[in-house]
């Protein structure tokens, strides 16, 4: 059979297929396997057909426990029903899983296998999740390329039908499924003639229906349990033959030879490996290499493991070789505590008394979190003998042992040699540096989209990623070749290196990564004549030594002149394909503008234009520069910058993991380097020491256009632009050039605005909302080489103590005053003109000294504490947010917990100063006592009340009562719990309005002093966009393509109705003033309370950028978009209307707002019908909403009369 070529992922492979036999699906985004479900939501939108000739009915679910009760009910009533997930979405399933399994009920579960959280989130691939399920009765069928899952995920559905068994069909999260390969595809037709329709028949005439008469879903005793149980053993029996039944039959079909275990290597192997997922291609790589004459012709092999449940050991002894001598198990996953790891035990269980039972058998734990797998850690481990391979036992040799890692506290690990190439000599390897929402993946994609699809080379794409949401480190690796490519791991040597950002030149060592006589290009805005003094001396010299051809290009400036700005990605694709030479230039020029149109058409024909214009220019403006034979002498400059002062245990942290991680050499870490972090926890502050230099343009101020109004800071995202105010001696100390101003109210201090260039993303939030004097902006947005000195004036700034006296002039609760304390957010990884930071840096600079923070997964977890820097920080006295993340679906009732700990604590600590005072007579010590306890529950007047109660503790002498005496020293030894502290929660929409819901409606009706912040991006803007409860009518998102039909949950509304919760929905944009007047509120009312933030996110495509995203906001409440207002039960109580309105009536048209944003924009163009009714309903929804507050406000006044 001849398939179609195509070049696609393995989640579109996967999803290809399920779509063809899968007629209705619950879904729930979860990284990486969301991409799954998004492929399924679009065909079906489109109208695409399975082998039923239907479309395939879509259901977003609220949970991933709640997509897998859906799919259980669903099967339950008689269709074939699929999901995607990973990780803990796939643990929030394991009941449904029991229960499906149980009932013999053929679901089908799709799974990018996905790293369990423990000491850490990670969203990175092992097997940890897929083991959890292995008890559940569920089968488990692993693929380990893209290839494989298209080939054999029809096997998983073909026979869950027929062997009436729920599959998990799984492979490696991020290696396999965003692994871009050009494999052969499955057409429908084929798919349909293996489906068993008889089965299909039986399983839907054995669904539950009125018309049939029967239960399902008992409870029983122990009388009948075991026993009912037990029955279900010839199921499980005949489901081996049944899936190598329908392996044989794709054999046939396609020329395979796919078996439940696969051996792979030489016939009499005497070391062989077992595993599954995608360390199979690398093994079956270095096993060609280790096979052949000239590397020794070693005797090795690979049994492949496909069915992993049912585990059938008969099928796995008939794939082992006669005359092996060891067998190594590798489990990507770590168990701890148990015996082995699960592949191995089951390994050892199979062998026990059969004819290998001698065999030794190693274990060994490999690439966990996606750690890269390379062939010299597989030599490692043939390498790794315990039988006496020679006339001498191998020395060293470890039965247990990890590899890829060095392990120097338990030394378990396998020394790895030096680098070797096993991929067939003629593969062409690249890799790009490219800057976080720059689109350099975006354009690699098409790159190997256009060289799979019309050439009859293979390809493959691979994309290494940091931890921050934008701007942040982006490196792809791509190769090309003409035989099937199964490197699955990261390219060292490349043959054409491009640099995307000038920076990372004095940054990271990647011009040591071309092969000698390579192509290296780099993106900079310098001329030849100066590129002598920029770069680097050892870049140079290797480019000297190594023949290395050298070309540059100013993308910057070319994409500012065709009206792109940083969107550089087209230049420089159309650049690599000019220097690469794999496609003839004009073919190229041709198919990467037919690629443009498809990828920008939506956007419409300007911006299709301005692709053209920039694959021109990207062939036409890259240059050579001839290197001169003198930089063979150049010298050597140290990449990393001199640490800033900070606490020790930073200092420690920054020096020996993060500096090491940040120059992309985490991998080379020992274990004992994290020894101090065991449990997790990293020091706070961190991120102040990356200084990532992302920025190509930074506000630079104007001080005679300055009004000193603090908006810049108020509004910055990542806190990097900040008022300084100077003593005279301060200000004499200032770093020579250090402009300021005499301070508007305090003439005594001077006044100067500081940025931080280096942590500057360039968003231009500041400039755009600069009032200045007479029309002249006080900021304006300038290249960073024109004033890279300005470094020095922040970090001068940032070590002044916070001066009280502006604090209290200006008061902290208003804008200006605000601004004048340290912010306890910043430099975080955030997006460029992030809308959601900027309440939490607010946040921090009213309460952070006494914050904890409970922060739901999503967004704000990960631009805040993502390996390796942690963006809160403390200030000069070492106070600062605890914080901290538990799970997605926790974050209320985790912080809940915080609460509850340190109200149990504090309660504990009331009631010994309770019985100290019967014990004390008149004194300071009593009078400081009393006034602690007087102010108990009011946290910003117990701050320092408790200060003086410690200072009278530490200072008196003891009382000669030794129960009294033995009182002080216990309250002293838990003096950190004496103050009130401010509890907060944060999170996005997709865990407030949908899976921490339930969570978050039990903390608001508990009545306990706790505030939560929701940061409502209307989608799951952490998973990449798709639709939420919190997603209005008619905007388009991931699982919403044809726009969200359906109205926005009304959570404030729904808060309100409790009474006694504070509620407020805010926007700073639109009413700085509010926004801060809404927080202190919140905190000061004893008793819950939810504040909902509109929060502009990339994802909604704002046309003027997410440097407008303040502007966004001041027009969505404009519009009538979003309202503004709070509730306040304290009020009540003064005889005051609890619910102010702070929303005037909408001065905006409503649709010239939606057209502002591609969410809304791109409906309107796709399908104006659609978006016409659908923005009409969303004007009245929203006018509707606005009436009903106004009536709340005369609803409430009337009840105070």
């Amino acid at each position: 059979m001849n398939r179609p070529h195509k070049t696609m992922d393995g989640n579109q492979a996967a999803a290809h297929v399920s779509y063809a036999y899968t007629e209705a699906a619950a879904i729930y985004p979860i990284t990486p396997s969301s991409t799954m479900a998004e492929y399924t939501d679009e065909w079906a939108a489109e109208g695409r057909k399975n082998i039923f000739g239907h479309t395939v009915r879509v259901s977003e679910m609220q949970s991933e426990a709640g997509a897998a009760g859906a799919v259980h009910g669903s099967l339950a009533a008689g269709a074939l029903t699929a999901t995607f997930t990973a990780s803990q979405g796939l643990l929030l399933m394991i009941p449904n899983l029991y229960k499906i399994a149980g009932e013999l009920l053929p679901g089908v579960f799709h799974v990018a296998a996905r790293t369990v959280a423990a000491h850490a989130l990670s969203i990175f691939g092992d097997h940890s999740d897929i083991y959890a399920c292995r008890q559940t009765g569920t089968a488990m069928l692993a693929s380990g390329s893209v290839q494989e899952v298209m080939d054999l995920t029809p096997v998983a559905h073909l026979s869950a039908v027929k062997g009436r068994i729920p599959f998990l069909n799984f492979f490696d999260g991020f290696r396999t499924s965003h692994e871009m390969q050009k494999i052969e595809v499955w057409d429908y037709a084929d798919l349909a003639d293996m489906a068993d329709m008889e089965a299909i028949d039986a399983f839907r005439r054995d669904a539950l229906h009125p018309n049939r008469g029967k239960m399902m879903g008992s409870a029983q005793n122990p009388d009948i349990y075991f026993q009912a149980r037990e029955a279900c053993n010839p199921y499980y029996d005949a489901l081996p033959d049944t899936v190598e039944h329908y392996m044989e039959e794709i054999n046939r079909r396609i020329g395979t030879q796919y078996g439940l275990f696969n051996y792979y290597g030489a016939p009499d192997a005497e070391h062989i490996i077992i595993a599954m997922g995608s360390v199979c291609q690398t093994i079956k790589e270095t096993i060609d290499y280790l096979n052949t004459p000239e590397h020794g012709g070693e005797k090795n092999g690979l049994v492949e493991v496909h069915l992993y449940r049912p585990f059938s050991a008969l099928h796995l002894l008939r794939a082992i070789p006669q005359g092996v001598k060891q067998i190594t198990v590798l489990d990507r996953t770590k168990e701890a505590g148990a015996a082995g790891e699960p592949l191995y035990l089951d390994v050892v269980a199979a062998l026990r008394g059969t004819r290998f039972h001698d065999v030794p058998v190693c274990s060994g734990r490999y690439g966990l979190s996606s750690k890269d797998t390379t062939p010299e850690q597989i030599l490692a481990v043939f390498q790794n003998t315990v039988y006496a391979k020679t006339a001498q036992t191998a020395a060293g040799a470890k039965p247990l042992f990890t590899v890829g890692i060095t392990d120097d506290v338990t030394h378990l690990s396998l020394p790895v040699g030096p680098s070797v190439q096993t991929a067939p000599a003629d593969t062409v390897c690249c890799k790009f540096w490219g800057l976080g929402g720059d689109g350099t993946i975006s354009a690699n994609k098409s790159s190997v989209k256009i060289i799979g699809n019309h050439t009859g080379k293979y390809v493959q794409a691979y994309f290494d990623y940091d931890s921050k949401k934008s701007r942040g480190l982006t490196v792809s690796h791509l190769r090309f070749g003409s035989f099937p490519i199964r490197s699955a791991y990261l390219i060292n040597r490349a043959d054409f290196v491009a640099c995307h950002n000038p920076v990372y030149l004095h940054k990271y060592d990647m011009v040591q990564d071309v092969r000698d006589g390579g192509t290296f290009l780099l993106n900079c805005y310098f001329k030849e004549e100066e590129l002598e003094e920029y770069l680097p001396p050892q870049v140079k010299r290797y480019l000297a030594e190594h023949d290395i051809r050298f070309y540059v290009i100013d993308a910057i400036r070319i994409g500012k002149e065709i009206g792109l700005n940083n969107k550089i990605s087209t230049i420089l694709q159309a650049a690599f394909f000019r220097l690469s030479g794999i496609l003839p230039i004009e073919e190229a020029r041709r198919l990467m503008k037919e690629a443009a149109k498809i990828s920008y058409r939506k956007k419409g024909e300007k911006v299709v234009q301005m692709n053209y214009d920039a694959i021109d220019r990207g062939i036409s403006d890259v240059r050579e520069i001839p290197v001169p034979k003198h930089w063979k002498d150049a010298g050597y400059e140290p990449l990393d910058a001199k640490l800033l002062p900070d606490r020790p245990e930073v200092l420690a942290y920054v020096e020996n993991v993060q500096k090491p991680i940040n120059a992309q050499k985490g991998n080379s870490l020992p274990v004992s380097a994290f020894l101090p972090y065991v449990n997790g926890a990293f020091p706070s502050g961190s991120s102040a020491h990356e200084r990532r230099n992302v920025a190509t343009e930074v506000p630079q101020w104007k001080p005679e256009n300055c009004i000193q109004c603090n908006r810049c800071a108020f509004v910055c995202p990542h806190a990097v632009i900040r008022p300084a105010v100077m003593t005279e001696e301060e200000r004499a100390k200032a770093p020579e050039g250090m402009r300021s101003l005499p301070m508007a109210g305090l003439p005594q201090y001077s006044f100067s605005v500081t940025v931080s260039e280096t942590d500057c993303t360039g968003c231009g939030s500041c400039a755009g909302i600069c009032p200045g004097k007479q029309g002249e902006k006080a900021l304006e947005m300038c290249p960073v080489k024109e004033h890279e000195e300005r470094q020095q004036y922040f970090d001068y700034g940032k070590s002044l103590p916070v001066k009280a006296q502006a604090v209290e002039k200006f008061k902290e609760n208003t804008v200006k005053g605000s601004q004048f304390k340290r912010p306890l957010l910043e430099f975080h990884g955030a997006c460029a003109g992030c809308g959601e930071t900027p309440y939490a840096r607010l946040v921090t600079q009213l309460f952070g000294e006494r914050m904890y923070i409970a922060n739901a997964t999503g967004c704000s977890s990960i631009w805040a504490n993502s390996s390796p820097s942690t963006a809160y920080t403390v200030n000069l006295e070492g106070r600062g947010p605890a914080w901290s993340n538990s799970l997605f679906e926790d974050g209320a009732e985790f912080g809940y917990g915080m609460m509850l700990a340190q109200n149990t604590l504090r309660g504990q600590l009331r009631g010994q100063v309770e019985q100290l005072l019967t014990q004390l007579p008149e004194s300071p010590l009593r009078q400081a006592a009393e006034h602690w306890l007087s102010t108990f529950w009011d946290g910003k007047e117990n701050t320092p009340a408790t200060e003086a109660f410690l200072r009278a503790l530490e200072s008196c002498p003891l009382p000669q009562d030794d129960a009294a005496a033995e009182r002080i020293h216990a309250i002293l030894k838990q003096k950190d719990f004496l103050s009130k502290k401010s509890h907060w929660i944060f999170g996005g929409d997709g865990w407030a309005y949908d899976i921490g819901f339930g969570g978050l409606d039990h903390v608001l009706a508990s009545g306990e002093d706790i505030n939560i912040l929701v940061f409502d991006t209307e989608v799951y803007s952490n998973t990449g966009g798709q639709s939420s409860k919190a997603t209005p009518t008619g905007s388009t998102a991931k699982f919403a393509s044809g726009g969200k039909c359906t109205k926005k949950k009304d959570l404030a509304a729904m808060a309100m109705s409790y009474g006694y919760v504070y509620v407020a929905q805010i926007a700073m944009g639109a009413d700085y003033n509010q926004t801060i007047k809404a927080l202190a509120e919140a905190e000061s009312y004893h008793g819950p309370s939810l504040i909902i933030a509109y929060s502009p996110c990339i994802s909604h495509g704002i046309r003027a950028g997410m440097g407008s995203s303040q502007h966004e906001e001041a027009k969505a409440v404009e519009a009538g978009y979003w309202h503004l207002f709070r509730f306040h039960p304290g009020l009540q109580a003064e005889g005051k209307n609890p619910f102010v309105l702070d929303s005037k009536e909408p001065s905006m048209d409503y649709a010239a707002f939606l057209a502002g944003e591609n969410r809304y924009n791109v409906l309107e163009r796709t399908n104006p019908e659609a978006a016409k009714q659908l923005f009409s309903q969303a004007e009245a929804h929203a006018r509707e909403r606005y009436l009903r507050l106004k009536n709340l406000v005369a609803m409430y006044g009337e009840h105070l009369l």
